[in-house]
């Protein structure tokens, strides 16, 4: 949460409909969906890798590297909205690997809930909520509850989160194909640089 509310702080002080803020957001959005994408693929052999070079570390280490995944997370999602549910999970099964996946999933999700409910007030606060797309966004979530309860019973789990993984990793590389493409639209632009 306190990184949230910075976050949210040093945004209030720029034109958060400006070009920066913008270049900002797409940038830190287009990484954090990449890496997503990366961790739906490849989690199991981070785990693996990560186990075997890290092994298991001391309650004060846990303590401190939880506190700061929560901080890196309240800054991805005050920025991109992205970072709370397959990064967060991958950091506590990471931090927590004899937890039962139940606990996990149930704990990222009582974390992102109050997380995004902050950004949420700030940006409404900072004036960059579409109240439309807010409003269709709320309508089609219940539906998408009920699919998203239903579908992962009767789906390959694999085969659900490469669908997953290649949507983000396309939104992603479109995100940063139109932010290369800005940029040099402005660098050609401009005769001084």
């Amino acid at each position: 949460m306190p990184s949230t509310a910075l976050t949210l702080l040093v945004l209030s002080r720029f034109d958060v409909h400006g070009a920066a803020i913008r270049d900002l957001i797409t940038t830190v959005l287009s990484v954090a969906l990449f890496v997503t994408a990366g961790l739906l693929i490849y989690r199991g052999k981070l785990l693996t890798f990560y186990a075997a070079r890290v092994g298991e570390l001391s309650a004060r280490q846990t303590n401190w590297l939880t506190l700061v995944s929560g901080a890196v997370l309240g800054v991805l999602v005050s920025i991109s909205s992205v970072g709370a549910g397959a990064i967060g999970v991958t950091f506590l099964i990471l931090l927590y690997p004899g937890l039962p996946m139940a606990r996990i999933v149930g704990s990222d999700i009582a974390h992102a809930v109050p997380l995004t409910l902050v950004a949420g007030l700030g940006h409404w606060i900072l004036g960059s909520v579409d109240w439309h797309i807010f409003g269709s966004l709320l309508v089609g979530s219940l539906p998408g509850i009920f699919l998203g309860s239903y579908l992962p019973a009767r789906v390959v789990e694999l085969a659900l989160r490469i669908i997953l993984a290649l949507t983000l990793a396309v939104v992603g590389s479109k995100l940063a194909f139109e932010q290369i493409q800005n940029h040099l639209a402005t660098v050609v632009s401009s005769p001084n640089q």
